[in-house]
């Protein structure tokens, strides 16, 4: 763990987002606890300084007996809607942690921890932390006992320098029961004072458990790897279901974010930095692109080929999965370079590509409607997000094409 002074920033600093020793890979012996998509896609921005307690809670991948860490960049990685609010890589503010906990969450998240389990977080032996734009850093080891069938509740409270804009957070729908109050209100064990979150995910950028693991997949992507209209605490979205399909010995850190596009990924800032802590990385992106950033299927191919130069770049032997854009329902010039793309994903990938996996193919109806998905796979009847049987039937997809030993060869 670094001091504020030597922390990593995206500028202006001594370091910068792919090099930083505040990074991921500084503590490797550390990989994701949960299947949970945490990337940032908000930011808060509130008329006066306020300081708020979150509680989040969080099915990780094993539990028992944990040593904990946590990572957070200050910056935002998608663009949210057309970015009139929160852009990719935009800075975070100036805000600090007051107080942050660990604890047994029990097996109903109801807004309280189980008595006497809580366990402090602290970033370099202290219990507060001011952060600085755009910084990276890491919080001590936390160790904390979780029985089986137990979530973990992380409860932090932040408190604002002055208004506008300040920590990033996921406004998405949410996939993780999560409870907050305003006040100083970390250390409390009751749910008294505390409502239920709504679109308010606040948590670090990486939740990470001390685990030797054989290969670590990290998987970049929109709402449909986030998971979003899937159920709540149910962990049903395909990313979950591969993770829980390969066990723990494999490492897995799912950086889905709602409304986020390759273009997003392409501003070489903070989604990028995570996308190349992987030694395999599974690529979904382009229905945002296509749709609300109305890019071309050239535009589109050119920022992927960015995208994928850049993670051979920082790791040359690291092996890059693109998948085809997934089908959403688009018609006239949308779905013609939805259909370039994909026929140039199949036959002719871009430099870097080691494998390719068709996500289209599994969730298309036939042709020539192929540009469709299936009905029984929407979120509702006018919801083309794939819903927990598409994450249940992709799985299943990938998990047979990816290697009945999980290997990673065909």
């Amino acid at each position: 763990m670094n001091n504020i002074e030597d922390s990593g920033t995206v500028n202006g600093g001594e370091e910068n987002w792919e090099n930083s020793p505040n990074g991921v890979l500084s503590q490797p012996e550390f990989t994701s606890a949960t299947a949970l998509s945490t990337a940032a896609n908000y930011i808060m921005n509130a008329a006066e300084p306020f300081t708020h307690t979150y509680r989040t809670y969080i099915r990780l991948r094993e539990n028992g007996k944990l040593a904990l860490k946590f990572w957070h960049s200050n910056a935002v990685d998608s663009t949210w809607d057309l970015g009139a609010d929160a852009v990719a890589s935009e800075p975070g503010g100036e805000w600090s942690i007051e107080a942050a906990y660990v604890a047994d969450g029990g097996a109903a998240p109801d807004g309280s921890i189980v008595p006497g389990s809580q366990v402090p977080v602290t970033f370099s032996g202290e219990l507060s932390r001011r952060v600085k734009p755009d910084e990276m850093f890491w919080s001590d080891e936390a160790l904390l006992e979780l029985p089986e069938d137990h979530m973990l509740a992380f409860t932090w409270t932040l408190k604002t320098a002055g208004a506008g804009k300040s920590f990033p957070f996921n406004v998405e729908g949410m996939l993780a029961s999560g409870y907050d109050v305003s006040g100083i209100l970390a250390a409390q064990e009751s749910a008294a004072g505390f409502s239920e979150s709504d679109k308010l995910q606040v948590l670090p950028s990486f939740l990470g458990y001390k685990k030797q693991v054989a290969k670590r997949l990290v998987f970049l992507g929109d709402s449909i790897t986030q998971g979003v209209r899937t159920a709540k605490d149910q962990y049903t979205h395909w990313a979950a279901r591969i993770a829980e399909g390969l066990g723990t010995q494999f490492g897995v850190w799912n950086i889905g974010s709602g409304w986020g596009r390759a273009y997003d990924v392409a501003t070489d800032g903070p989604w990028l930095h995570k996308a190349q802590q992987g030694d395999e990385l599974l690529i979904v992106l382009g229905v945002n692109d296509l749709d609300i950033g109305q890019r071309s299927a050239d535009e589109l191919l050119l920022d992927l080929a960015h995208i994928i130069s850049r993670i051979k770049e920082a790791q040359p032997e690291a092996a890059v999965i693109l998948s085809t854009v997934p089908p959403f329902n688009f018609e006239g010039e949308r779905e013609t370079h939805w259909r370039k793309v994909n026929e140039c994903i199949r036959t002719s990938p871009p430099a870097g590509v080691d494998r390719v996996f068709d996500i289209a193919a599994l969730l298309s109806v036939a042709a020539p409607a192929d540009h469709r998905i299936k009905p029984e796979y929407m979120s509702d009847e006018f919801d083309p997000h794939p819903n927990g049987a598409a994450g249940k039937a992709v799985a299943a997809a990938f998990l047979a094409w990816y290697g009945e030993s999980a290997t990673g060869r065909p």
